[in-house]
This record gives structure tokens, C-alpha cells and sequence, in this order.
């Protein structure tokens, strides 16, 4: 057998420290959202016409989305760099005799988005990932699908987990009722699918209007209400009409939030998508840390994502926070810890308890149960990596609370559990403490993959590699 070629490519660093130096100044801006590329690819890929999606993120999250709506036929051209591109969705299949079998990896939001989409398109599709994401619950969904599905759909892993399995002829015209509290991603999934199931409903003979609407009750609490508000937004960019109504749950007794989407589907457009608000927290953070400033061009008070509430959190810690037409900038040490409900900007936790390991005094998160059943437990595993860096941490059912050391970081080697935002969080550490040394860095590339490279830019010192 003749021997195997040998690769002259470096192996990729195991780990990586982030080096002390100093208040951090300067600015940056982060790439695309990943939730806004990910919702717009769903919509440009289920429209009439083609559409240009601008500003766009490069990762492995997108890249998934990319190539299982792509094995599903709709045209895809990507270029420079990740950043445009370039949807036709009149390639789409609609072959009934083809079972499409999709891959998402660990992308929650492809695998949500993409069952809520493709049930109501109709045809027969096999979604499959990760060991981590056949743990990751999808039930609740698949439950309120089940409820109008033409045909079938179920999940195949204990406790209602993926793999799903969609054998689809689209939606009758019922109410759907779906469960808000673990994810506001199954809602946002329902509502991207609606105009494809009235597109689908429209009369094929003489391509006249669809029919009725789609009307969707949220049973319980809603979790980050800011995404779908998001998910509206995108909708409404692409022609489709959304109304969210809040319910008296003393008029109806579970039903807290009802969405109405009506129209005749999707229309192509050209889309610009905003720079990632989780993203730009760790740079706000660095600031934070250190008692420097740094602004993240390209957003505002008013974008679209909810997590540049971020900036108002660290504010109540004692920083300064200021915005323009350009940016929004955040400068000072967050000096002091607080008592904060972070339901709507849940995926700035890990983000906030490393800057609370700075602040005097303890800092409490609540309203964040939810997080337990992301890319990891982000309670549990979190607590777990504060405490070897010394600090003591309380956990509750819907958050943690986070007691600085009283003499300092602790050095010590910190795993990610392949969860990106466990990876750069955890990083920001080192900006003021010796010896914090981050696993499995790698693991950014699911939303970011040059974050540690833009990190280095914006402090001006490298990072230690090994």
C-alpha cells in the first residue's frame, strides 16, 4: 500500500492566552449578524425572484444554512469573502420523490430555521448533526408543526431531539400553538415558514392570491422577545406582513403573544444585514476590563438586534456609554456588580460574567434558564469555568450569581466545550490577568472566525498560541 502523502500545514494552536497590557483603545467593526444572514438566506431562498444580501457573515453557522439550502436546489453564488451573496430560488426542488439529506452540524438556528421552512414548502427532508445537536431539544417545535402538517414529521433522538425527519405535502390553514420558553427560535422558525405555506396555498391555475393568513399563539413566557421582533423586521423587508399582538392572560389564559402573517410570500430584494451585536459585546467588554474605550462602528441604539442592549448593562456597572450616527462607544471600568434580568440579550451571559469577575462586589443574572440548552450548558459549564478562575459562583434554575476573587484571577487552562461563546468570553480574561489559557480556540468559527485576529488588531499586542 503506498504511504499515505504527508501534509506540510502546521497543525491548528490547541489554546491560546490573550496577553495583559493595558486600557484598551480603539475601534472595530465586527462582520455581519449572524442572526440577520441567516434569517435573510431563508427568505431570499423561499422568494419570487432573486435576491443580493450584503454585509453578509462568513462562518461555519451560515456556511451550514448555505449548503443544506443548496442541496435543496435553490442557487447560491458567494464572493468577496463571504460578505455578498447572491440567491435564486427558482432552482429550488420540488421533486416529491427525492429525500433531501441536510447536515446542520450544531447551527440551532439552521435547524429551526430550516424544519419550520421546508414542512411548510413541502417535500421529504432528513435533518441530521453533531452528536451535541441530537441533545439539543427541538420538540416544542416539531409538536406545533405536527398540529397543520400535510403529512408527517418527527424527531428521531430521545427527549424530542434531532435527527428530524420531514415528509411534507405543507400546512392546512389551523392556528398554530407553539411553547415560548426554551427558545424564541422556534417562533422565529414559524414565522419565517408562514409565507412559504401561503405561497404554496396560492392557486396554481391562474397564480391569484394565497389564502387566508397564518395566526400563531406563543403558549407561556417568551424568551428574547428582541429576536423576534427581529425576525419581523427581516420579513417585512422581504414583502411579507406581520402583526404581533400581545395577549391579556387574563382574557386567554396561556396564550401570551399571537403573530398574524399574511401576503402572497416572499419577494426578492437587495438586503444589507448589520454588523453581529453579540460579537461587538466583547470588544464593549475589553473596554470594561480594562477601563479603555472602544467604539463598534456600524450600529446604533436603534439596530435591529436586541444585544446592543448590552451597552446599557455595563453603563449600569459604572462605564460610560455614548453613541452616534457611526457607532456606539463604550468607555471606563465597570467598577461595581448589579442585579440584572438578561431574558432579552441572553447571549451576551458569558460576555457580562467575565467582566463581573472585575467589578467590586457580586453580580447577579437572572431570567436566563433558557441557556442551559444552547451550544452547552451556558449555567453550568459557565460556573464551572469561573470557579478555576477563582471565583465563587452561585447557580440558581434561571441564571447565576458571580462573586469576584477577593485576591485575583486565578491562572488556569479553561475548556470551551466547543461553544464559541464560551471560547471568546472566556478570552477576555487574560486582558488583565496572567496566565488564563483558552481551549480549542477553533471553535469561533462557528459565528466568527477571525475574532481572535480582530481582537489582536484592536488591542495592538499578540496573542500567545499553542
Amino acid at each position: 500500500m503506498p504511504d499515505q502523502p504527508t501534509s506540510t500545514l502546521s497543525p491548528e494552536p490547541t489554546s491560546v492566552s490573550v496577553q495583559p497590557g493595558g486600557v484598551i483603545r480603539g475601534a472595530i467593526r465586527p462582520p455581519g449578524s449572524k442572526s440577520l444572514t441567516n434569517r435573510a438566506l431563508i427568505c431570499a431562498a423561499m422568494a419570487d425572484g432573486q435576491s443580493t444580501l450584503s454585509g453578509a457573515l462568513r462562518s461555519e453557522d451560515t456556511a451550514v444554512m448555505i449548503d443544506s439550502l443548496r442541496t435543496c436546489g435553490v442557487s447560491i453564488n458567494v464572493s468577496e469573502a463571504g460578505r455578498t451573496i447572491q440567491v435564486d430560488a427558482s432552482t429550488r426542488s420540488t421533486n416529491a420523490d427525492v429525500t433531501h439529506e441536510l447536515f446542520i452540524a450544531n447551527s440551532g438556528t439552521s435547524i429551526r430555521f430550516l424544519t419550520a421552512a421546508l414542512s411548510a414548502a413541502g417535500g421529504n427532508y432528513d435533518l441530521s448533526g453533531v452528536q451535541r445537536m441530537h441533545h439539543r431539544p427541538i420538540a416544542d417545535l416539531v409538536d406545533a408543526l405536527a398540529e397543520v402538517q400535510l403529512g408527517s414529521i418527527i424527531t428521531q433522538s430521545p427527549g424530542g431531539c434531532p435527527p428530524v425527519a420531514i415528509r411534507s405535502r405543507g400546512w392546512s390553514d389551523k392556528p398554530i400553538r407553539v411553547c415560548g420558553s426554551v427558545s424564541s427560535q422556534y417562533l422565529s422558525g414559524l414565522m419565517m415558514a408562514a409565507p412559504v405555506a401561503l405561497h404554496a396555498r396560492r392557486p396554481r391555475a391562474n397564480g391569484g392570491p394565497s389564502v387566508g393568513n397564518v395566526q400563531i399563539n406563543v403558549i407561556g413566557e417568551l424568551v428574547s422577545r428582541p429576536y423576534i421582533e427581529m425576525t419581523a423586521a427581516v420579513m417585512r423587508s422581504f414583502g411579507a406582513n406581520v402583526d404581533i399582538e400581545e395577549v391579556d392572560l387574563d382574557a386567554v389564559e396561556t396564550v401570551s403573544l399571537r403573530v398574524s402573517v399574511s401576503g402572497e410570500g416572499y419577494q426578492g430584494i437587495e438586503y444589507e444585514i448589520e454588523p453581529d451585536a453579540s460579537a461587538a459585546s466583547y470588544f464593549w467588554a475589553a473596554a470594561a476590563i480594562t477601563g479603555g474605550e472602544v467604539t463598534v462602528l456600524g450600529l446604533t441604539p436603534g439596530a435591529m438586534q436586541g444585544d446592543v442592549g448590552f451597552c446599557r448593562v455595563l453603563e449600569q456597572m459604572g462605564c460610560r456609554f455614548d453613541h452616534d450616527a457611526d457607532g456606539m462607544t463604550l468607555s471606563g471600568r465597570a467598577s461595581r456588580g448589579i442585579d440584572v434580568d438578561m431574558n432579552q440579550i441572553s447571549d451576551t451571559v458569558q460576555t457580562l460574567a467575565v467582566v463581573a469577575l472585575f467589578a467590586d462586589g457580586p453580580t447577579r443574572v437572572r431570567g436566563v434558564a433558557h441557556n442551559r440548552f444552547k451550544e452547552t450548558d451556558r449555567i453550568g459549564d459557565l460556573a464551572c469555568e469561573l470557579r478555576k478562575l477563582g471565583a465563587t459562583i452561585e447557580e440558581h434554575d434561571d441564571g447565576l450569581t458571580i462573586h469576584p476573587p477577593a485576591d485575583g484571577i486565578t491562572p488556569a487552562t479553561l475548556e470551551t466545550y466547543h461553544d464559541h461563546r464560551m471560547a471568546m468570553s472566556l478570552s477576555l480574561a487574560g486582558l488583565a490577568a496572567e496566565g488564563v489559557r483558552v481551549l480549542n480556540p477553533s471553535c469561533t468559527g462557528k459565528t466568527y472566525p477571525e475574532f481572535f485576529a480582530d481582537l489582536e488588531t484592536l488591542i495592538g499586542r499578540p496573542h500567545r498560541w499553542c
